[in-house]
């Protein structure tokens, strides 16, 4: 990192260190640290890399990640979506870049408790998105599953039929793990 450190901000080679090394403090969860390393890297990604989108999203997942490890999951939520309808509105949503961001919006609704926008959001558009693109058996689809099933049982306002629902999700999973 230190060695990156008197390269100018437009310096590819300084911008993936920072990347390496907030990713790196947020991975081994020394979170307090990494925020201002990903703070800085996604500030450095949207002034001078803006272009590329590919590490404006990866430099905001991380950030959003980070965030949500210090429990700070309405700034994170922000992110979150802001990448999601970035990545729809460049590849449409069943792409899988898409269906993976709008997996991460949902994880951070449910965090929140907010039933009805993870439901409907994991139900009616990350799912038939993941079935269409990936198949039935890939550890995404299976995850947004497992996700739905979660809301389904933790809702507090669930049904006995959403209990069933979940009940049948979950035995599903299983089954295919």
């Amino acid at each position: 990192w230190k060695a990156y450190l008197g390269r100018p901000d437009t310096d590819d080679y300084r911008r993936m260190g920072m990347g390496i090394l907030g990713s790196a403090l947020h991975m081994m969860e020394r979170n307090e640290e990494a925020l201002p390393v990903l703070e800085a890297n996604l500030a450095l990604c949207r002034r001078y890399w803006s272009h590329d989108e590919t590490n404006v999203f990866a430099a905001q997942s991380n950030l959003a990640s980070c965030l949500a490890a210090l429990g700070r999951c309405d700034r994170a939520l922000v992110l979150m979506r802001e990448t999601y309808s970035r990545c729809v509105a460049i590849h449409g949503v069943s792409d899988e870049s898409a269906i993976r961001a709008g997996a991460n919006v949902a994880v951070a609704l449910i965090q929140l408790e907010i039933w009805d926008e993870s439901r409907t959001l994991l139900r009616d558009q990350l799912l038939p998105a993941a079935r269409r693109l990936l198949g039935n058996d890939d550890d995404l689809t299976l995850g947004i599953k497992q996700a739905l099933a979660d809301i389904l049982l933790f809702d507090p306002e669930r049904t006995r039929d959403d209990l069933l629902k979940a009940e049948t999700i979950l035995q599903d999973v299983v089954q295919r793990r």
